[in-house]
């Protein structure tokens, strides 16, 4: 994507910006762009606000034309004009009540809270506490005049956790009891189940350093919950399933409206994670059934068309990498290989599936990879054998050939940096704290060509700058 006027001004702020600071940090503003020196490719920052933040890496963020993508500040919503690069609060974040104490059942319920980009319309979505019904309602904004509407209550203790393609259903969960919503764990902190999610900000990407902890206690509690859709006309509620299980990471279908895929939550190897069920209830169907001890999968995502749901597969844990895939349609398993510093907390694609990206890890992740601060580019590479014994059944081989995007080696990983690619392919978009405060940033995906000298940075260095903490290793086992 070429803007040579706001790369000029870049450049020219870049200047004032890049100065020797003996790593002392700085009121200034980071730079706005730069070239990684590790690896040629172009940065950009994206954002404006500190503590800013793009979606989780399997929630659309972009408006059905591709001309917008929507991200979250600590103020509220935000709009970025993709082919300009204009950003504009959309949707401010209203007061919270006053006299709410946090952990409480009135706390999760008069939060707000982004749910997804509509595959339909130019809207966002998100839940919002409603003072006059009393109840956490569902609400939508258009993308680009800024109306809001008001679309229909939640049940009480539900959340909600993504919207079909037709934009009709909502769906997520609700705990069957009210004394479950604010249990705790470990002390003083509120049991975090499904759905009750801070407001809209860094905090929300970021993982607790007692993740592994909590993700058992989680499983071993058995909290009754329901899964469940709502019609965002009616507000009929439909309950598709009743489990004592940790149900999560609701995704629909971007493209069948009647199709829904989530997960069993939980430490990987303890639970079978992935799976698909119909807005009518039926063909529960698990989507990856393990053949090995301490196999794991997980960090399921859609393919963009609909047809394929891509995880990452480990057999066994921690050993063995690969990005598979199982088409709904024919069936047909696939699975890319990687090396253990290819490896990375979440993976991306493109709608034709020519490349692929990984936000990486720290020595501290599942992989415990050496130099695995990386985003990533992948080139998939299919292992065919002419006259090789075949069959359906049989998984399809293939690899990864990676090209380093951009050094994360100053980037705090315990916030995920949540890749995804733009609409045109031209950038991978992702959240970095590597300035201090997280800022939304976009990587080019082609090398730049001539590039002025100036501009030439570590990455690493430049993040030292502004923000002199080192990073440690996190410990976030899945």
């Amino acid at each position: 994507m070429a803007h040579i006027a706001l790369r000029l001004a870049s450049t020219l702020a870049l200047a004032a910006t890049l100065t020797p600071l003996a790593h002392t940090q700085t009121s200034s503003p980071p730079p706005t762009t730069w070239i990684d020196k590790d690896t040629g490719h172009r940065v950009i920052r994206l954002s404006q606000e500190p503590g800013s933040s793009a979606f989780y890496f399997n929630v659309n963020a972009y408006t059905p034309d591709g001309q917008q993508m929507i991200y979250t500040a600590h103020d509220g919503i935000h709009v970025l004009e993709l082919a300009t690069r204009k950003t504009r609060l959309l949707v401010p974040i209203p007061p919270r009540p006053s006299g709410v104490r946090p952990g409480t059942p009135a706390f999760y319920r008069t939060g707000f809270r982004t749910v997804v980009v509509g595959h339909k319309t130019p809207s966002i979505f998100y839940t919002q506490f409603d003072p006059a019904t009393q109840a956490n309602t569902v609400f939508k904004a258009d993308t680009h005049t800024g109306v809001i509407t008001k679309l229909t209550a939640l049940p009480p203790r539900a959340s909600l956790a993504s919207i079909n393609a037709d934009e009709t259903l909502g769906v997520g969960t609700f705990d069957e009891n009210e004394q479950d919503i604010a249990k705790e764990y470990g002390g003083s902190q509120p049991l975090p189940t499904p759905g009750h999610a801070a407001p809209p900000q860094a905090g929300s990407l970021v993982q607790p350093e007692n993740k592994g902890q909590m993700m058992e206690r989680r499983l071993a509690a058995r909290i009754p919950v329901v899964l469940y859709t709502i019609n965002l006309q009616t507000g009929a509620v439909k309950e598709l399933l009743h489990s004592t299980d940790w149900i999560g990471h609701m995704l629909f279908s971007p493209t069948d409206p009647t199709l829904l895929m989530y997960c069993h939550e939980g430490p990987w190897q303890k639970v079978d994670r992935i799976w698909m069920i119909h807005t009518d209830g039926t063909h529960n169907t698990l989507i990856h059934k393990r053949t090995m001890l301490m196999e794991i999968a997980g960090h399921e995502f859609w393919g963009l068309d609909g047809k394929t749901i891509w995880y990452d597969w480990q057999y066994p844990k921690g050993e063995d990498f690969f990005l598979a895939g199982y088409n709904l349609t024919t069936g047909k398993r696939t699975a890319y290989h990687m090396q253990r510093n290819e490896w990375s907390i979440h993976f991306n694609l493109t709608q034709d599936l020519d490349l692929f990206t990984g936000d990486g890890g720290d020595p501290g992740q599942v992989a415990k990879a050496p130099d695995g601060e990386w985003i990533e580019l992948f080139h998939p590479k299919a292992i065919t054998g002419e006259g090789a014994l075949n069959d359906p059944t049989f998984w399809q081989p293939g690899v990864f050939h990676s090209e380093h995007l951009v050094n994360m080696a100053h980037h705090n990983y315990r916030l995920e940096p949540n890749v995804r690619f733009s609409p045109d392919k031209s950038l991978v978009i992702f959240t970095s704290n590597m300035f201090g405060p997280s800022y939304v940033f976009g990587v080019e995906t082609t090398k730049t060509t001539n590039p002025n000298p100036a501009e030439i940075q570590s990455t690493p260095e430049l993040g030292a700058r502004f923000n002199p903490t080192k990073p440690t290793p996190t410990t976030t086992p899945k």
